[in-house]
């Protein structure tokens, strides 16, 4: 895939499914009672890794496309899978089928691919032995592949020491099978969509500041839920409209909510020309509109409780930056380092060969915009993330813009690309 400077960029777009309701619902419909019906899901490569998962310890699910039936069993209705669980390249899947294998009378394993194998498991394996699991690193370095399950759990209250949604949902989930109430305190609000979906599934959830709750053995029904369009996709239009030459772009159906939507901010921040429009509820969660248009961006500083906001959206965020007057300095993001590359690295190392100036920080970078950015070819590490990034500041850049492997797109847009090509045209 070659891109090159865009003429214009113009028109009218859905992006997929949200990836992390997606996730959630294929979840949450298998250990509830009766149907669970998903409609616009994530037709991605980690979705379909929980689906894999469940199947494999008998649960009925049927998909075609971004509609997805699931026939839940109940809390306690997983049989043991006959063979380690394989959550490919999806953290996602990872830290929160852990607190429900946690909380199985059967023992079962699970293992991904080279990037799971790094990626940080202690996080879990923490408050999930703290309440009485059995779960161990079978490599003894705090990652996959991971045991667990057999041993009745307790409720427990858990101090976070990171702000995390995966890590309060893998808690809360654990927290479904422990007798009293479990709940978790983060320094910083995480996204809230297991709040929200596990309270629409009949479990009782609480909310209160930095802590959320749940009392244990509730009866979850299954739902009935349409997958709003995922902003962490919907970011990658974003940017290219704010920064690209005679761009207009409406991208219709995108979930706003507001622990999930800090592009927004940061992109009016800059100076962005960005609109919501028809914004309403759907199955709980806030969606809209979004209208951005061609913008003058200038620079600003992104730190504190904003970050968890859009910390998948911060390697775009970056590509913005580089396109915008003066200095943007991107603090308190260290989890970057963790995600499926060290993307303080990878965004640093192909802005710099783009010719912006950045600067790699401990927990961040400093970019000063406003020089002209040129082709290269971009080193994804198979983050998708990165590739979808700089396929944006390909759009800004003189000369050609190459991928070494823009086939990583398919975890979380799988066709991206084609979107993209169609907005050109």
């Amino acid at each position: 895939m070659t891109i090159t400077k865009a003429k214009s960029l113009k028109g009218e777009i859905t992006v997929p499914g949200d990836k992390s309701i997606s996730h959630r619902g294929v979840m949450f419909g298998a250990i509830s009672e009766g149907i669970t019906e998903l409609t616009g899901f994530l037709d991605g490569a980690d979705c379909r890794s929980t689906i894999s998962c469940f199947r494999a310890m008998g649960i009925d699910i049927s998909q075609e496309k971004d509609h997805v039936i699931i026939h839940g069993k109940g809390l306690h209705g997983l049989n043991a899978p006959a063979n380690m669980l394989d959550v490919g390249n999806s953290g996602t899947t990872t830290r929160l089928i852990s607190g429900i294998l946690a909380g199985q009378p059967f023992v079962s394993s699970l293992n991904g691919d080279a990037s799971i194998q790094k990626r940080p498991m202690g996080r879990i394996i923490t408050p999930l032995s703290e309440m009485g699991a059995y779960i161990r690193s079978l490599k003894d370095n705090g990652c996959a592949p991971l045991e667990m399950g057999g041993k009745p759990l307790k409720a427990i209250h858990y101090n976070s020491p990171v702000a995390s949604a995966q890590v309060k949902s893998c808690v809360l989930l654990a927290g479904l099978y422990a007798d009293g109430v479990t709940s978790v305190s983060e320094p910083i609000i995480s996204r809230n969509h297991t709040e929200l979906m596990l309270s629409g599934f009949g479990a009782n959830i609480k909310s209160e500041g930095l802590t959320a709750s749940t009392s244990g053995n509730p009866k979850l029904v299954g739902q009935k839920i349409a997958v709003p369009g995922d902003i962490s996709s919907a970011a990658y239009f974003i940017a290219a409209g704010l920064i690209c030459d005679n761009a207009d772009l409406l991208i219709k159906n995108v979930n706003t909510n507001p622990t999930r939507a800090g592009i927004i901010n940061v992109a009016k921040a800059m100076g962005g020309k960005l609109e919501l429009l028809n914004e309403r509820i759907v199955s709980g969660e806030p969606v809209a509109d979004i209208h951005v248009s061609t913008s003058s961006l200038h620079g600003c500083e992104i730190s504190g409780d904003i970050i968890p906001t859009l910390i998948d959206e911060l390697p775009v965020i970056a590509v913005m930056a580089a396109a915008a007057t003066g200095t943007t300095i991107i603090k308190d993001a260290a989890e970057l380092k963790v995600k499926e590359s060290d993307r303080i690295a990878t965004v640093t190392e192909n802005l710099k060969a783009m010719g912006a100036d950045v600067t790699a920080t401990d927990d961040g970078m400093i970019i000063v915009g406003g020089k002209e950015l040129q082709g290269t070819t971009i080193k994804t590490y198979k983050d998708h993330r990165i590739a979808m990034a700089f396929a944006v500041a390909g759009l800004i850049a003189d000369g050609k813009t190459d991928f070494d492997d823009e086939k990583c797109c398919v975890i979380s847009y799988p066709n991206f690309f084609e979107t993209l090509n169609r907005l050109l045209s």
